[in-house]
């Protein structure tokens, strides 16, 4: 039996003045506004969105544990392949450069190793 891994996707960034391109790609995602995540399956297909998408979302590996606490407390907006989740701005804020800078210079947009800590604010 495979297990396929989770990733979670967080919109940081509103969709004003991205490109028709990118604003599909979120469409795709069914990220429509800003403090919704969508929890979806670690393909190779999934990974070339959120890597058209990086400069708007924040996303990476996220734990059974976390996503059951945000089923939890949150009911989901849409069920099946991809379900999303309504979520509030973090506590204690983004991190200290922002939502302009990505995870490696520092801010709060692209990939990252872990997602956990982030959702777990943001219930």
């Amino acid at each position: 039996m495979i297990i396929m891994a989770k990733l979670a996707a967080v919109l940081i960034r509103g969709r004003m003045g991205a490109r028709v391109t990118t604003k599909d790609a979120l469409d795709t995602l069914l990220l429509k506004k800003k403090h919704v995540c969508v929890v979806l399956e670690d393909t190779k297909e999934n990974r070339g969105i959120l890597n058209k998408v990086k400069d708007f979302v924040t996303y990476g590996p996220v734990s059974d544990e976390t996503l059951e606490e945000i089923k939890k407390q949150r009911k989901p907006n849409r069920e099946g392949v991809l379900t999303t989740f309504n979520l509030a701005p973090p506590r204690g804020g983004f991190e200290r450069k922002g939502i302009k800078k990505t995870v490696n210079q520092g801010g709060a947009i692209g990939a990252r190793k872990e997602i956990d800590s982030l959702l777990k604010r943001m219930l």
